[in-house]
């Protein structure tokens, strides 16, 4: 990894972005800390730190629902990541839902 990432702000945990890689859309929003990180520039598979379980998870091991990444971005703070990803599946959200995003407010 080129690309300094800051894990010292927020516990430990980077604010992370899951975009489509074709569409541009939005899938969700996670954290990930430095083991989740790096498992996933290893495996090409997304994968995050769950902070009401205390444990790294990869997106899709239960649901089969998976995200492929397919760049990896950070912000010019090295503070947030940005993830584009090809899902693997129908769905994101727990929800059903593509995206974790479909809950208009305006």
């Amino acid at each position: 990894m080129s690309v300094s990432i800051d894990f010292t702000k927020n516990n430990g945990l980077i604010p992370t972005i899951i975009q489509d890689n074709s569409t541009g859309d939005i899938f969700m929003f996670g954290y990930m800390n430095s083991e989740a990180l790096q498992k996933s520039l290893q495996t090409g598979w997304v994968y995050f730190w769950s902070r009401s379980k205390k444990k790294l998870w990869m997106k899709g091991e239960e649901s089969g629902n998976k995200l492929k990444v397919k760049g990896m971005y950070s912000d010019c703070d090295g503070d947030v990541v940005l993830v584009k990803v090809e899902l693997i599946g129908t769905n994101v959200c727990h929800t059903g839902n593509k995206s974790c995003f479909y809950q208009k407010i305006l």
